[in-house]
């Protein structure tokens, strides 16, 4: 089975402290554009269970992830999608795909249940940075905008540290940042 755990630290930014972080580390010039398109419950039981579903778009490729709680991140569950079949899910033609499929059931939840309610895009410069993965995002979704600072890190230990020296270094202050999908339903309502 694809899975992985996912240890990242987020802090929303200002467009000034985004770009100051932009210009001060050696991002690329031009970032990459991905789009994650979002699937839930009638009930929103993925959310109640701090899981959630996404079909992401990256130069060509689809991947469907489910997302799910663990002790040391997120246990993240991946399936490839082709094009077709990413464009059959969003249509409400949802063929089951091994992997989250599995996860899924483990929640009692068909694929049948599922419903799509829409997309984020965002666009990414990654730059690998000591031990950890620093990431800048701006996005754009339901008529809103956003900046982004992700450290994605090999350990909890590795990526608090980090993280923190980055947030000093550039003088930004800690914000509670709820992740894009929360973001992304929030501004549905």
């Amino acid at each position: 089975m694809t899975q992985e755990i996912e240890i990242e630290y987020k802090n929303l930014l200002t467009k000034e402290e985004f770009n100051h972080i932009l210009k001060g580390l050696p991002f690329p010039e031009n970032g990459i554009t991905q789009t994650n398109h979002y699937f839930e419950t009638e009930d929103f039981f993925l959310k109640q269970n701090g899981c959630a579903l996404r079909i992401r778009e990256k130069q060509g490729k689809y991947q469907l992830t489910l997302k799910e709680p663990h002790p040391q991140g997120l246990l993240e569950t991946h399936d490839a999608l082709t094009k077709q079949e990413a464009l059959d899910w969003i249509a409400g033609n949802i063929n089951e795909k091994e992997n989250t499929a599995k996860q899924l059931a483990n929640k009692g939840i068909s694929t049948a249940d599922l419903i799509y309610y829409g997309s984020l895009t965002t666009e990414r410069r990654e730059l690998h940075h000591h031990d950890v993965l620093v990431v800048l995002d701006y996005s754009t979704y339901n008529g809103k905008s956003d900046y982004e600072l992700e450290v994605e890190a090999p350990s909890e230990a590795i990526g608090i540290k980090a993280f923190h020296s980055l947030l000093e270094t550039y003088q930004i202050e800690k914000k509670h940042t709820p992740n894009k999908i929360k973001r992304f339903f929030s501004s549905k309502q």
